[in-house]
Order: structure tokens, then C-alpha cells, then sequence
């Protein structure tokens, strides 16, 4: 069996909604892998061997291949430190850290041990973000304006860790926004200024504005809040001297001057572990820091405006 043929075995570490909703079923589709234990404080994956934490899971499961890492951002670096350590292959949700440091520094080991390191975005997936590119690549831009607005207590109900450090507040959904924007255009985006509305009893954003050019001077200008609702708002406009680029609906819809694309069918997470085999296959990694990097950018050079407590 050659390395793009093999099926490789996977444990999941952190069993929560999006590992649930997303992971579990591209893994289960997947014939390139095959679950086989799981690592969760609080619940269980069934017809696979259970543990209560990673350091758990990689004492029992020496033979295993790769670990795919769910948990949230603050715990990601010591988790997929130890995976690595263990001989790992190793996948990490988006954010890849709670810092860029910490990525940076397990692209190295990652390095040093000869294990892939795949550092996901999976809205870079969706089905209009590559065509999106590909118009873009010979365009000439005027202004990219972005809006990423959503109900926090929709989409993540007593969640806590996303208002304590590391955790990003609204930058959660919006880094999958800037995980678009740096893929879409053809140059750098750079953050000028930003203001972050921080709620009195929580220390990460629940709302920010990112003033950002790209290495040419274009204006990009970021919009997120977290108290938007009931309709989602995601969306990415480009104005370019031939007409208008919009991209809505996360990267799952793609107008360009005014005139539907037709894309195929969404497979973000089935995309990101037919990537991830590749990687490992080919014994590469695929880290790509620029998103958390404007993220950390916002956090250091912004106004911190202070607003009522949340409440969560």
C-alpha cells in the first residue's frame, strides 16, 4: 500500500459540538483514516476506546497515527505539544493557539520530530472562496469590506472559555473572516487600527472594527459583532475596477459584477482531512499564521472600549 493509499488511525481529543457536528462525520466518510479512541473530560465517543485526557490517550494507544485537536485555543499548545512528542501527526481546529507563539513554536517541533502540523481554517474551504481567489489573483482592487455579524448565545451557549484570555471573543467567528480575506487577496493585509468592545465582566471582544490596508494601500475594513441577530450576517465585498466581488453566506455563495457563480457542493471538513492525509502522506506540514497574527495585531495595537457586562 502506498502512503496515498494508507488508511492511518486517529484519536479525537476534545468532544464537543464541533467535533460532533463536523469532525466525527468527515472522519467516518474519510476511508484514509479510521477513529479510534477518543480523549474528553465530559463525554464519550461510541465503538471507540475512551479516555479522560490526552495524556491518557497517548500511554494507551502507542500505535496510533495522528491525533485531529478540538479543544479550545488556551489548552491547544500543551495538547498538541505532547501529541507531537508522542510521534503524532497533528491537526488543530481553528485557532490554532491561543497565541502565535505557541503555533510557531510547534511548527518547529513538529519539524524536529518529523510529524505533520496542520494549523486548519476550514471556511478557506467553502465552496466559493477558491473561485473568489482565482477572479481576484489579475484584479485590480478599490476597497474590501467585511461583516461578520452573529448571535453569540446561538451559536455558542454557555461557553465560557470564549470571554476568558486566549479564547478571542467575537474573533472566534471572525478569524474564519480573515481566514478568507488573507486567501482571497493577492497581497497582504496589514492592521492599521482597531477598536475591540470589551463587556465589563469578560476580558476578550464581543464586538471590533479592524482598519486594515493591503501591501498596495487598498483600504480593508473588518466589521464583527457577536450581538447581531436573528440573521446571520457573513459577508466579504471587494470592489475591484471591474465590477463588484461578493462573497456571502461564510464562502458559500459568490456573486462577481452582479452575476452568480455557480459552485459545487460544500465539503469544508471532508476537504480539510482529505488535506490533512495529503499532508502526512507527503510528510509536509501546513500552518499558515497570518489570520491569529492580525487577531494579535488587533489585541496590541487597538482602542480598548469598554461596554456593559454581558451577562453570560
Amino acid at each position: 500500500m502506498t502512503e496515498q493509499n494508507a488508511c492511518y488511525t486517529v484519536g479525537i481529543v476534545g468532544v464537543g459540538k464541533i467535533a460532533r457536528d463536523q469532525h466525527l462525520p468527515a472522519i467516518a466518510a474519510n476511508p484514509g483514516f479510521r477513529l479510534v479512541a477518543a480523549a474528553s473530560r465530559n463525554a464519550q465517543v461510541e465503538h471507540v476506546r475512551n479516555y479522560p485526557d490526552i495524556d491518557a490517550l497517548l500511554a494507551a494507544e502507542p500505535a496510533l497515527d495522528a491525533v485531529s485537536l478540538c479543544a479550545p485555543p488556551q489548552v491547544r499548545y500543551e495538547q498538541a505539544r505532547a501529541a507531537l512528542l508522542a510521534g503524532k501527526h497533528v491537526m488543530l481546529e481553528k485557532p490554532p493557539g491561543a497565541g502565535v507563539s505557541e503555533v510557531e513554536a510547534l511548527r518547529a517541533l513538529a519539524h524536529k520530530q518529523g510529524r505533520t502540523l496542520f494549523a486548519t481554517w476550514h471556511s478557506r474551504y467553502g465552496s466559493a472562496v477558491e473561485p473568489a481567489r482565482a477572479w481576484l489573483a489579475n484584479r485590480t482592487l478599490r476597497s474590501v469590506h467585511v461583516r461578520w455579524k452573529e448571535d453569540v448565545r446561538r451559536w455558542h451557549p454557555g461557553q465560557q472559555w470564549i470571554w476568558e484570555p486566549g479564547g478571542l471573543g467575537v474573533f472566534d467567528p471572525g478569524i474564519n473572516a480573515l481566514s478568507i480575506v488573507t486567501e482571497i487577496l493577492p497581497r497582504d493585509v496589514l492592521l492599521r487600527d482597531a477598536a475591540l468592545h470589551i463587556p465589563s465582566d469578560c476580558a476578550t471582544p464581543i464586538a471590533a472594527e479592524l482598519d486594515c490596508i493591503d501591501a498596495d494601500g487598498v483600504p480593508v475594513r473588518a466589521e464583527f459583532d457577536w450581538r447581531h441577530g436573528p440573521v446571520e450576517q457573513w459577508e466579504i465585498d471587494v470592489d475591484t475596477t471591474d465590477g463588484l466581488l461578493a462573497l456571502s453566506e461564510g464562502g458559500k455563495r459568490l456573486v462577481i459584477a452582479g452575476k452568480p457563480v455557480e459552485l459545487g457542493a460544500e465539503r469544508e471538513y471532508p476537504a480539510l482531512y482529505e488535506r490533512f492525509h495529503s499532508l502526512i502522506a507527503h510528510r509536509i506540514d501546513d500552518v499558515d499564521v497570518r489570520p491569529l497574527r492580525l487577531v494579535a495585531d488587533a489585541f496590541l495595537l487597538g482602542k480598548h472600549i469598554g461596554v456593559e457586562a454581558f451577562g453570560h
